[in-house]
């Protein structure tokens, strides 16, 4: 039984984790993106930033998922593990959307937020996966 709460304990902790981490994801999509990105999707129903959002998303559970996966026998070391592989995955992932920006044409922030769906969309989507590959992948 002790087994059990204990992993109770450990899956509330990591689940924490990548709430805060997921949330992070949310706020640097909407920092990167002009306007409120709530309003965005919600209210307005733009696709091309719910795309960019999801696949930012995804991104940070993917590498949450590998750096838990693969976690250290410490349940501390495997927490501080998960929270650095995430951050440094959110990092990677707004250094990527700005290289993206500066070699693309016009303000990419903008493009995504476009009413009409835009091809850019797609490439900053396959980026943010990507890089959460690259990211799961050191991990291992």
């Amino acid at each position: 039984m002790s087994d059990i709460v204990n992993g109770l304990g450990r899956a509330t902790a990591y689940g924490a984790l990548g709430l805060v981490l997921l949330v992070l994801g949310i706020l640097l999509v909407d920092l990167l993106t002009p306007g409120k990105l709530g309003r965005q999707i919600w209210e307005e129903r733009n696709r091309n930033a719910a795309l960019v959002l999801s696949s930012a998303l995804l991104g940070i559970g993917g590498i949450v998922f590998t750096s838990i996966w693969t976690t250290y026998e410490d349940f501390g070391k495997g927490l501080v593990s998960t929270a650095a592989f995430g951050l440094l995955g959110l990092v990677m992932m707004a250094v990527a959307f700005l290289v993206v920006d500066l070699i693309t044409p016009g303000r990419l922030g903008s493009t995504l937020v476009e009413p009409e769906p835009h091809p850019a969309v797609w490439v900053t989507a396959s980026c943010n996966l990507a890089v959460s590959a690259i990211v799961s992948a050191s991990i291992a």
